[in-house]
């Protein structure tokens, strides 16, 4: 099954690293054969690099660790809807498929904002998108919240 709540509280627990390091609260675990094999949190702000998204620094990871740089077999868990540039990057490493959480209304393009999983070379990009939604949406609200 796509949607597995296990793997999304995985990713949830990553976002909770993030706010907790003054990020924005977004997580992102891939998972491959039902197995975590890399996780990561956003470090925009630690390191002064807009591409250190939770979902870039998971996918090159679980890349780096399984030697290559296809994630066919793998499925991308992410507590926000990805942004053109991981949706780009989901297309690039040949993800098996993405499960997201809360949808982004401003930057989402997994089907927001735009949907660029749609057809890049030859092939669909599964997307399964507002799962444990609320969960992740109520992280996402009350950082920036306190932001304001």
């Amino acid at each position: 099954m796509l949607a597995e709540k296990r793997f999304m509280e995985e990713a949830l627990k990553e976002a909770r690293s993030a706010s907790f390091e003054g990020e924005a609260p977004v997580g992102a675990v891939v998972v491959r054969d039902g197995e975590v094999i890399s996780r990561g949190h956003n470090e925009v702000e630690k390191y002064g690099d807009a591409s250190r998204h939770a979902e870039m620094l998971a996918l090159k990871r679980a890349a780096f660790k399984l030697g290559t740089r296809y994630l066919t077999d793998c499925v991308l868990y992410v507590t926000m809807e990805p942004c053109p540039m991981c949706a780009g990057a989901c297309l690039h490493f040949r993800l098996g498929a993405v499960c997201f959480g809360a949808y982004d209304k401003n930057a989402g393009a997994l089907g927001s904002v735009t949907d660029i999983g749609c057809g890049l070379f030859g092939k669909e990009l599964p997307v399964y998108g507002g799962f444990m939604r609320e969960e992740c949406a109520s992280l996402l609200n009350e950082y920036f919240k306190e932001k304001r």
